[in-house]
């Protein structure tokens, strides 16, 4: 959506080594308002369109799609792409129709580039597991690339809302990823009570006072089902405010 980062770069750079130096590489760049809430940013989303450009070009991008609104959304505009399991829990239970506009958006620009690999980054894993079912309920004839999240020499996870945070706000975000190490490192040790695990994050994450978590959840890595025993792959993802900046992160725990 813009306001690219070091973390948009290193999707873009695995996009140019998965293209070569014969193949076609393709951003897009669009704030896509379907998948805001009625009180979300999308009115002051940083758009620095100039800076964006330069990145893409840095990073070897041959092609840049830089949309209108009424260019994918016509006024009358009545179809939505909306999955309805992996889709439900997690920020999809408290941001109601966000996904529903990922899908939507996404399947528009599969539809309009066709793309032969598309590579979107796991810190939004959620994401990753909503489009993969997308592409297989749907037979899109597009392969799907999930890089690893890029972070800070602290551990925060590299998102255009980091610039939202002031600077006391920024010296303490990085608890959400030391809370999701903290429990890593609980599941190494042996622990499987979700609870458990859970109460170790939580309390790593609460001790920083700006800090407001939103959920910590341990979810089945393929279903995002919640888990009673961690004892088959597993991710802990964690959604915190801090003000009105909301944050997510994610961490295998099995």
């Amino acid at each position: 959506m813009g306001a690219l980062h070091e973390g948009h770069a290193f999707l873009l750079r695995k996009g140019r080594q998965i293209a070569g130096k014969n193949g076609l590489l393709v951003s897009s760049i669009f704030v896509n308002p379907t998948q805001f809430g009625p009180h979300e940013d999308f009115h002051r989303y940083p758009r620095p369109f100039e800076k964006d450009r330069k990145v893409c070009a840095a990073a070897g991008v041959d092609l840049l799609f830089h949309p209108r609104v009424e260019d994918l959304y016509p006024q009358d505009a009545s179809t939505f792409v909306q999955e309805d399991s992996v889709s439900t829990g997690l920020c999809g239970a408290v941001r109601p129709g966000h996904f529903r506009g990922v899908c939507t958006v996404v399947l528009k620009l599969f539809e309009l580039v066709r793309p032969q690999y598309a590579v979107f980054g796991r810190k939004d894993y959620q994401q990753c597991m909503v489009l993969s079912r997308m592409v297989r309920d749907l037979f899109l004839e597009v392969s799907l690339v999930f890089a690893e999240t890029v972070r800070e020499r602290d551990g925060l996870a590299l998102s255009s809302r980091n610039q939202y945070l002031t600077p006391e706000q920024r010296a303490q975000a990085p608890v959400l990823y030391q809370g999701l190490q903290a429990a890593q490192a609980t599941v190494r040790l042996g622990e499987t009570d979700p609870e458990r695990i859970r109460a170790v994050a939580a309390a790593r994450i609460e001790s920083a006072p700006l800090a407001l978590i939103e959920y910590i959840q341990i979810v089945d890595a393929s279903t995002l089902q919640p888990l009673t025993a961690v004892d088959r792959p597993a991710i802990m993802a964690v959604a915190v405010r801090f003000g009105q900046t909301r944050l997510i992160d994610n961490i295998s725990l099995a």
